[in-house]
């Protein structure tokens, strides 16, 4: 995949979810995006508003993160908090433990809640943290964020013991979503060569903390 730097940039969503992040750093943070001409922005819930000047950079935050461990209610209140303080996308955690459970149909139902919080045009993405989950689970939580109405299927918060991306999750979720949803790959994605992988592989969107590193390796090798 012939990509340019500028082209790789549009997928990304330039990410800090440091818990020791300030204002500083997230306007840091948006000024770097704004240069490198990133997609988005994707800070905690607490950072919430972001005033500076983002120009056609979008807002995104988390929701139920990391441990997905919150109950439907509080998930559905986080993201309907973080919409009306400027977000325009959610990536929301699954409670893993319900897939690993059997029971695909209260993930769909936790989906739903915060889809319900956060409606449309707010993009709802779902991190199903891929690393963790067997193949069919993987199937599973991508038909119950469909079903429910998410617009994206993310493979990882980032921070899960299991680890993040691989080409083979965002491959099975990029086949079961069929196009009708995106696939954001993020978690571990720190050079050039896995960025255009996981591209290649399915993903439409890209979540990455180290955004200039990756695209300066594309510069590097002549794109």
């Amino acid at each position: 995949m012939n990509l340019t730097p500028a082209e790789l940039a549009h997928y990304v969503d330039h990410t800090l979810l440091s818990p020791t992040a300030t204002d500083a750093d997230v306007a840091a943070l948006a000024a770097e995006a704004v240069q490198l001409g990133t997609y988005s922005i994707c800070v905690s819930p607490s950072m919430l508003p972001v005033t500076a000047d983002l120009g056609p950079v979008k807002v995104a935050t988390v929701c139920g993160f990391p441990s997905g461990k919150h109950t439907p209610a509080t998930k559905a209140a986080e993201a309907a908090e973080s919409v009306a303080h400027g977000a325009d996308e959610v990536d929301m955690v699954i409670d893993l433990g319900l897939l690993k459970a059997g029971r695909p149909e209260l993930t769909q139902a936790e989906i739903a809640a915060v889809r319900s919080a956060a409606p449309a045009p707010a993009v709802l993405k779902v991190i199903i943290e891929s690393a963790a989950l067997t193949d069919d689970e993987i199937v599973a939580a991508c038909r119950a964020a469909e079903a429910a109405g998410a617009d994206f299927v993310k493979t990882s918060t980032g921070f899960h013991p299991a680890g993040g991306a691989s080409v083979h999750a965002v491959e099975l979720m990029a086949t079961t979503v069929g196009g009708r949803l995106g696939v954001k790959a993020s978690g571990g994605i720190r050079d050039w060569a896995t960025a255009v992988a996981m591209i290649e592989a399915g993903a439409t969107r890209l979540g990455l903390s180290g955004t200039a590193a990756v695209l300066a390796g594309g510069t590097s090798q002549g794109y």
